[in-house]
């Protein structure tokens, strides 16, 4: 069907905008049926004719110089937005047009389509909503005015009963405002008053028990003088150690949970090496991890990140210091690093007493313990640390755990 002229023929006769084909020379080679209506010529007529004689005689010239222009340039171009267009009947008469230019080639030769839509009607329509936009404008100034002037007899009763209103508003307010700080402030004594009963009775427990363990090791060394007596001399010192080691951690936990809830804590982004942070930890409790534990690193995995170095250390100090001191003596901890491509996953799994099922949902609040840990040292405060230090590194921290089956700490970090 598309080689067929007579469908070509068709088409270009049944659609309903006035459509014409000029040449390059702007005589008008073929003009459809509504081209014919439009204009008032019949077809014989359009053949004697140039594109020129369309446009009213004032604007010709101008014409002339604009199609030679497309000629040079034949590219598809609507016309008739923003600016007026006119065009003339047989009859002489002037009428508006939309028109859309496009370029075809007929026997070798570059020819003109003009696409033509009357738009007279339009064009009152357009014109008479300008008239009634106009009539609307008066009567809303009317209006206006007459609301102005009731406007005006009302502002002095108005303003009087404003002040009246902005006077009792603010005293509503201030007594709001007292009552709201007078809330918090008994409820910030209150947390303050709770805390600081916690603080007492866990520091007056885990400061006593190092602190007699090292006065009473310290007695007894000065007994072990005889030859033969080194390591019962050595057994005592390795218990002062370890006694200001709890201390020391203590001491820390304190002292870092007072700068995060200051906002003192700064972040010092580097490129950081997490295998390296590991085995530097590792080594560092090689010397107090009890009897016959093991913590090896498990991992092809070096774990490259841009952190802060110190934080992350931190980090693997507390986990793996939880891991010593929930697990038995003969217990192995395990730290892996999984690299992926927006993260790095690190896990510290131990063979601990583990964290019973009831009581999971606290184990990162401020001073928890468990039960079954209410016998071991520890301050309640390393895990609560150890997940505000992972936030601030944008990173996250989850756990899995069974009573006496060993728990499992997953922190994700990621590498930017």
């Amino acid at each position: 069907m598309h080689r067929s002229p007579e469908t070509y023929s068709a088409i270009f006769e049944s659609c309903e905008e006035g459509i014409i084909v000029v040449n390059k020379e702007g005589f008008i080679k073929l003009a459809n049926r509504a081209a014919c209506d439009l204009f008032q010529y019949n077809k014989e007529d359009f053949r004697e004719l140039k594109v020129e004689d369309l446009i009213p005689l004032e604007l010709r010239k101008r014409h002339i110089r604009d199609r030679k222009g497309y000629s040079h340039d034949p590219k598809p171009r609507k016309m008739g937005y923003g600016r007026e267009l006119l065009a003339v009947k047989a009859d002489g008469t002037k009428f508006p047009v939309e028109i859309s230019l496009n370029n075809t080639e007929l026997k070798g030769e570059n020819h003109t389509v003009a696409f033509i839509i009357d738009i007279t009607e339009r064009k009152k329509i357009e014109e008479a909503l300008r008239q009634s936009e106009e009539q609307l404008i008066v009567y809303a100034t009317e209006l206006e005015n007459l609301v102005s002037e009731r406007t005006k007899e009302l502002d002095t009763s108005i303003k009087q009963l404003e002040l009246l209103n902005d006077n009792l508003q603010e005293q509503i307010i201030e007594r709001k405002k007292a009552e709201e700080e007078t809330r918090k402030a008994l409820e910030k004594e209150k947390e303050l008053n709770e805390l600081k009963s916690r603080f007492v009775s866990m520091a007056s427990h885990e400061f006593r028990t190092p602190l007699s363990t090292i006065l009473s090791s310290a007695s007894l060394i000065s007994k072990y003088t005889a030859p033969n007596t080194e390591d019962k001399r050595q057994n005592h010192i390795d218990k002062i150690k370890l006694a200001i080691g709890n201390l020391t951690n203590i001491l820390n936990d304190f002292l870092s949970l007072a700068k995060l809830e200051e906002g003192k804590t700064e972040l010092v982004k580097v490129d950081v090496d997490l295998k390296q942070i590991a085995e530097e930890v590792i080594e560092e409790f090689a010397t107090i991890k009890k009897g016959q534990q093991k913590i090896i690193y498990e991992s092809s995995s070096s774990g490259l990140v841009k952190s802060d170095p110190k934080i992350l250390k931190n980090i693997f100090i507390n986990l793996i210091s939880n891991a010593i001191k929930y697990s038995k003596e003969d217990s192995i901890t395990t730290i892996g690093i999984l690299e992926k491509k927006e993260e790095v996953v690190v896990n510290v799994v131990d063979q601990g007493i583990g964290i019973p099922a009831s009581e999971q949902q606290h184990l990162f609040e401020r001073f928890f313990r468990a039960k079954n840990a209410t016998n071991i040292q520890g301050t309640g405060l390393g895990l609560n640390i150890v997940k505000k230090y992972v936030e601030m590194l944008e990173g996250s921290i989850t756990f899995e755990s069974r009573e006496n089956d060993g728990t499992t700490f997953t922190v994700r970090l990621p590498k930017q």
